[in-house]
């Protein structure tokens, strides 16, 4: 075999370490939505994922950089940031987004698990960069949405993503009321007559 005909097998796009990473997050997941942050360890995670622990903690070092890294990539997934041209239809699809993953038992897993406190440190800090992160993601909705004048300068991404989010959140974890089908839309226009009303 010559030297040309080896590379594509070097290269390998999307190998062995890439399905490593996937079985890890993958397990991460499923342990943190079954067992909760307090009962969650690598071991379960290798044991569950098929890999030894040299392996998870090679990679990610602590069961908190794990736990953030799992968060990030389950919700990213599941939570997708749209950006259909306008701000009601954005908002309204990021919310019903939210509202589909914290239906499956993966998401209310997680949900459940974030809105807890933590006495550990940097577990804390783990929660915390969690939820920054998916604020900084989402909030080019609102950016967009001002760069296109639909809301005025100034406008604060976070506060009117919490704004969104927090009703379809607080229903999906205790339970006291259910999901209506236009309550994603009906959100949107609350949160943007809002913020459209300081102008």
């Amino acid at each position: 075999m010559t030297e040309e005909d080896a590379e594509p097998i070097r290269r390998r796009p999307g190998g062995r370490a890439a399905r490593v990473r996937q079985a890890v997050l993958v397990a991460a997941l499923e342990v943190l939505a079954e067992e909760g942050v307090a009962r969650f360890g690598i071991a379960a995670v290798a044991a569950r994922a098929g890999v030894n622990e040299t392996t998870v903690y090679r990679r990610w070092g602590t069961r908190e950089k794990l736990v953030l890294d799992a968060m990030l990539a389950g919700s990213t997934e599941g939570i997708p940031v749209p950006d259909t041209g306008d701000v009601r239809t954005d908002l309204a699809a990021f919310a019903r987004a939210l509202a589909d993953y914290l239906a499956t038992p993966t998401g209310r897993g997680v949900a459940r698990a974030a809105a807890l406190s933590s006495e550990d440190p940097e577990l804390a800090e783990a929660w915390h960069a969690f939820w920054r992160s998916r604020l900084d993601q989402a909030g080019v909705i609102v950016d967009r949405a001002v760069e296109r004048r639909e809301l005025p300068a100034g406008t604060e991404a976070a506060l009117a993503l919490e704004l969104l989010c927090a009703p379809i959140q607080t229903r999906a974890l205790l339970g006291h009321r259910p999901i209506e089908p236009d309550l994603p839309e009906r959100l949107a226009d609350a949160v943007l007559d809002g913020l459209r009303g300081r102008a």
